[in-house]
Parts: structure tokens; C-alpha cells; sequence
């Protein structure tokens, strides 16, 4: 099971930090992602970690303001977003798959069955 939490509404140029926490399984297996969907889009790859050479991959639109990272120690992924905009303002998914069924991290942002968390809602008001 894969728990977001960190949402909330937030001024523009402000922050935030998602947190996604894994139960049941460990993430050392598995690739990361955080994904966003907000009314009328398809849902996107935003950010992507590669979990056994710890590349990054992040979609142009956040790249110099998010950053994936986690903490094996507490089965957790996390999203820190900075200077956030209104564009940014959408449902945030956390999503992993296991290593062996994708190779990079920007392999992992364009995934499409993944094992999904339930959401959090982020709204930046400008």
C-alpha cells in the first residue's frame, strides 16, 4: 500500500513537501515516480527516481523546483516543490514499479501501470 501525504493549498511561490509512504513491501525493489492529473489532462510523469543508480528524471515543467528523494529507512518517498505556480495545481500520485520492469528513471515517468497511491490534492492560488 503507498500512502500520500502533504497535500494542501498553497500561495503561489510557495511550498510544499509530499510525502509517500510504503507499507507492506520494501522500496529498494522498486523504481519511484510522483505523477500529477489535474481536470481535463492526462495524468504526468513530474518526477522519477531510479532506485539502484539513483538517477533522476523530472518533466521540464518542474525541473530547478521539484525534487524526488527518499529515505529507505522510513520506506518513504518524498516530493519537495518549490516556487510553486498555478499551473502546478493538480491531484499529486506517488507510483512505483518493480525494478526489473523499467531501466531508467525517464522510463519511469512515462509508465502506465504502475502500483498507484490514492492521491493528494495540491491547489496553488495565485
Amino acid at each position: 500500500q503507498l500512502v500520500e501525504s502533504g497535500g494542501g493549498l498553497v500561495q503561489s511561490g510557495g511550498s510544499l513537501r509530499l510525502s509517500c509512504a510504503a507499507s507492506e513491501f520494501s522500496l529498494e525493489r522498486y523504481h519511484m515516480g510522483w505523477f500529477r492529473q489535474s481536470p481535463g489532462k492526462e495524468r504526468e510523469g513530474v518526477a522519477c527516481l531510479n532506485t539502484v543508480d539513483g538517477t533522476t528524471y523530472y518533466a521540464d515543467s518542474v525541473k530547478g523546483r521539484f525534487t524526488i528523494s527518499r529515505d529507505n529507512a522510513k520506506n518513504t518517498v518524498y516530493l519537495q516543490m518549490n516556487s510553486l505556480k498555478s499551473e502546478d495545481t493538480a491531484v499529486y500520485y506517488c507510483a512505483v514499479r518493480p525494478t526489473l520492469f523499467v531501466s531508467s528513471a525517464q522510463a519511469m515517468c512515462s509508465i502506465t501501470n504502475p502500483f498507484w497511491g490514492q492521491g493528494t490534492q495540491v491547489t496553488v492560488s495565485s
